[in-house]
C-alpha cells in the first residue's frame, strides 16, 4: 500500500475557499483576470446589494474572522476506522465518530456535502457550567485532546465558560459559529437544521443563523415544555420550564405536517357529491377590517335572516355566498337562532396536512430521557438527555417515511438519543434512514 503524504489531496479536507472561489467565477467570470478576482468589478455586478460604510446591522462579537477561519482552514487530519469497537462493520451505514466535532465536520465534507437531511445538535446552552474550549485552527487536534484530558496543556486554559470570565457570550458564539457555516454545506437542498437551545443564548443563536443560513431560511421555533413541577430554587420565583428547538431550512425543505381527521367526514344526507363535514362560515376579521364580509345573509326557502358576527363576519364575499347557496353547500340551522353553516367536500380537498404546530405538547420531558438512560445503565450517566419521543417526533416532521434512505447528522452527540430515534423510527416505518453522530468523550453540564 502506498503510503499518504501530506502533500496527497486524500491528506486534506475539502477546500471550502477554492470551492466558494469556483462558485463565484461560475457566477461571474468577468470579475476574474489572471490575476484573481477584482473586486471592483465584483462589486460593479452586484450593484446595490454590497454594504458600505462604518455602521452595518448585524452580529459582531470579537474573533468572529478568527471563527471565520477556523471553518475555512481545512483539516489535515483524517477519521481512523476501529472495526474493533464496531458492529456489523462490513453492512451497517451509520457511523459513530470520536474526536473533534469542528474537525470531524471539515472531513465530512467531502464524501456528505450536500446530502445530508436533517442536521440536529444539542450544543452547549452557556449556562455558566458547560465546558467551552477555544478552538485553535493551528493545532486543531491539539485542542481536542487537551479538551479530554489526553494531552498536557500548553497555554490554554479549559475552564468552564462563566459570566465573570468577561467574554461570556463571545466564547460561545466562536465556539459555535465555525461548526454551523460547516454544517450548512452538507445539508440537501430539502435539508433542516435543528438546534436545541433554552433562553441563554437564543437571541444570539437566532441572530447568527440569520447571518448563516439567510432569515428567510427561518422555519420554526419549536417549544418544548422540559418539567413538569416549576422549579423554586431561584431567588425572583421566577421558573424557566421550557426550551427551544430553532429550525432552519434549505430552500427546498418543508416539514411533514399533520393529516387531517377524514373520520369528520360522512354523508348522513346521501349528497352525491360524496362524504362532507359542517365547517364555520364565520370569517376572522370585524367590519372595519373587512367590510365586504359584514352583510345580512338570507335563506332562500325561509326568509330567515341571519346577521355577521360583528367581530368576525363571515368567511366569504356576498358573490361567493351567492354561489353556495346555489349549489346546496349551505347548512341552515333549524332554529332561527341558530347559525348557518358551510358543506365541505372530502372529494374537494386539495391538502390531506395540517401545519406543525410549535408548541410540543405531546412530547416527553427531560424526565423521561433520564429515565432511558437509567434503564439502560442502571445509573444517572447522561442526567439531563432529550426524550425519545421528542426525537422521534423531530425526525418525523423532517425526514421521509417508508423505503427513505435520509442521512441524519449529530455532531454534539451525547447519550444518543437521536441515533436511537433513527433506528426506532426506521422499525415503525419501515425506512433507511442512516445517522452519523460525533461525540467528545467530555460530557458537557447543563
Amino acid at each position: 500500500m502506498t503510503p499518504i503524504t501530506a502533500n496527497d489531496p486524500i491528506s486534506k479536507s475539502a477546500d471550502l475557499i477554492g470551492a466558494n472561489v469556483a462558485k463565484l467565477r461560475e457566477l461571474f467570470p468577468e470579475a476574474f483576470s489572471e490575476d484573481g478576482l477584482n473586486f471592483d468589478v465584483l462589486k460593479q455586478l452586484l450593484g446595490g446589494a454590497v454594504a458600505e460604510g462604518q455602521e452595518k446591522y448585524g452580529l459582531n462579537w470579537y474573533g468572529k474572522r478568527a471563527a471565520r477561519q477556523h471553518a475555512l482552514t481545512p483539516s489535515v487530519g483524517t477519521l481512523r476506522p476501529a472495526p474493533a469497537d464496531s458492529v456489523d462493520w462490513d453492512s451497517t451505514q451509520n457511523l459513530m465518530i470520536e474526536g473533534d466535532n469542528l474537525e470531524v465536520l471539515k472531513l465530512l465534507q467531502k464524501s456528505y456535502s450536500g446530502k445530508v437531511k436533517l442536521i440536529y445538535i444539542d450544543p452547549p446552552y452557556n449556562t455558566g457550567n458547560d465546558f467551552v474550549y477555544s478552538d485553535d485552527f493551528r493545532d486543531p487536534i491539539g485542542s481536542y485532546l487537551r479538551a479530554v484530558g489526553d494531552k498536557e496543556a500548553d497555554g490554554t486554559q479549559l475552564t468552564t465558560n462563566t459570566p465573570a470570565s468577561g467574554r461570556f457570550h463571545t466564547n460561545w458564539l466562536n465556539m459555535l459559529y465555525p461548526r454551523l457555516v460547516l454544517a450548512k454545506n452538507l445539508l440537501r437542498r430539502d435539508g433542516i437544521l435543528m438546534v436545541s437551545i433554552d433562553d441563554h443564548e437564543l437571541p444570539r443563536l437566532r441572530q447568527l443563523a440569520d447571518e448563516i443560513f439567510g432569515e428567510e431560511s427561518f422555519l420554526i421555533q419549536l417549544v418544548w415544555r422540559r418539567r413538569s413541577m416549576a422549579d423554586s430554587r431561584n431567588e425572583d420565583r421566577a421558573s424557566s420550564d421550557h426550551e427551544y428547538v430553532v429550525c432552519y431550512k434549505m430552500p427546498e425543505a418543508k416539514l411533514k405536517g399533520n393529516p387531517i381527521d377524514t373520520g369528520k367526514y360522512s354523508n348522513p344526507d346521501n349528497d352525491p357529491r360524496g362524504d362532507w363535514f359542517s365547517a364555520d362560515l364565520t370569517g376572522i376579521a370585524n367590519k372595519q377590517e373587512r367590510p365586504n364580509l359584514h352583510y345580512d345573509l338570507v335563506n332562500p326557502v325561509t326568509g330567515d335572516t341571519y346577521a355577521a358576527s360583528p367581530t368576525r363576519g363571515w368567511s366569504c364575499s356576498r358573490e361567493t355566498m351567492a354561489r353556495l347557496i346555489a349549489e346546496d353547500r349551505i347548512l341552515w340551522p333549524a332554529k332561527s337562532d341558530g347559525r348557518p353553516r358551510h358543506k365541505k367536500f372530502l372529494a374537494e380537498a386539495t391538502r390531506f396536512e395540517t401545519g406543525f404546530s410549535s408548541w410540543l405538547d405531546e412530547v416527553g420531558q427531560t424526565s423521561e430521557g433520564t429515565q432511558t438512560i437509567q434503564e439502560l445503565f442502571t445509573e444517572k450517566v447522561f442526567p439531563f438527555s432529550k426524550p425519545l419521543s421528542l426525537m422521534l417526533t423531530l425526525l418525523d416532521q423532517s425526514t421521509a417515511g417508508s423505503a427513505c434512505e435520509d442521512i441524519v447528522l449529530d455532531f454534539f452527540a451525547g447519550s444518543g438519543t437521536t441515533a436511537h430515534a433513527v433506528m426506532q423510527l426506521n422499525a415503525s416505518d419501515g425506512g433507511r434512514r442512516r445517522c452519523i453522530s460525533e461525540a467528545i468523550r467530555e460530557v458537557a453540564l447543563k
